[in-house]
């Protein structure tokens, strides 16, 4: 099964149409009539978008979806390496063999006052953050960046860094680093 389909499925078993499910996730219809005939992907904004609107997790959105579309391999299941980083922070690691891909995405959760353990990667390991939900303060080499859902920053993994969520409730990131490096 591929994204559309899957998206054309929930939309279709919650009566909602294509011009509703447009104005609830504020992603234009064009875009969600591409998504729903194969023609493009969407972002995974996009697709956070849709899932809240649909009123699931953006999870269920990915679960069962065909490898050859590999939009996202989320690897959630009895296999998922979970690293705990500090008392108050977690790395889930969202794809299998990691150390046969050229990137590694994980799913960092920072519960409310917490923060993670200090990182310092070898030099040329670049990091994407994505906040999913909450707020999030991250140092690098003492600069800190506040940022909140949706918001993404890009930085140089070399530099010393750390994640301190600074709102209400868990924090949740998607944090993809490259190249691998554990």
């Amino acid at each position: 099964m591929y994204i559309g389909e899957k998206l054309q499925a929930l939309r279709k078993t919650k009566r909602i149409s294509l011009t509703e499910l447009s104005q609830k996730s504020g992603v234009q219809m064009a875009t969600l009539s591409r998504i729903e005939n194969k023609k493009m992907v969407g972002t995974l904004e996009s697709h956070m978008q849709i899932a809240k609107a649909l009123g699931i997790d953006v999870t269920e959105l990915y679960q069962g979806l065909s490898q050859k579309n590999a939009i996202i391999d989320f690897g959630r299941d009895k296999n998922t390496d979970v690293f705990t980083h500090s008392d108050a922070a977690s790395f889930e690691i969202l794809t299998k063999n990691i150390m046969n891909k050229k990137m590694m995405p994980t799913l960092v959760r920072i519960e409310e006052g917490g923060k993670t353990n200090k990182e310092q990667a070898n030099g040329g390991v670049e990091k994407f953050i994505f906040v999913l939900d909450g707020h999030v303060e991250i140092n690098i080499n003492n600069q800190v960046f506040a940022l909140h859902k949706y918001n993404t920053l890009y930085f140089d993994a070399s530099l010393p860094h750390y994640f301190r969520n600074t709102g209400k409730g868990v924090v949740k990131l998607i944090c993809v680093g490259t190249p691998v490096s554990l």
